[in-house]
């Protein structure tokens, strides 16, 4: 095995263990979305993706 890869592994492990104490807490401490705010989020979203549809569907 490459010893690139093991320690890249290694390296991926120990930043994740380092970042979890400041991910949970940021969750803990966020504020949550209402309803209108996931519409907002929603609605693009459903258009890009009837977009792309839109473009494979011409392609073929």
């Amino acid at each position: 095995m490459d010893w690139m890869k093991i320690l890249s592994a290694i390296g991926l492990i120990a930043m994740m263990v380092l970042i979890w104490p400041s991910v949970k807490q940021a969750t803990k401490n966020s504020p949550k979305g209402s309803t209108e705010d996931w519409m907002a989020f929603i609605k693009p979203m459903l258009l890009v993706v009837g977009f792309v549809i839109l473009l494979i569907l011409l392609v073929r």
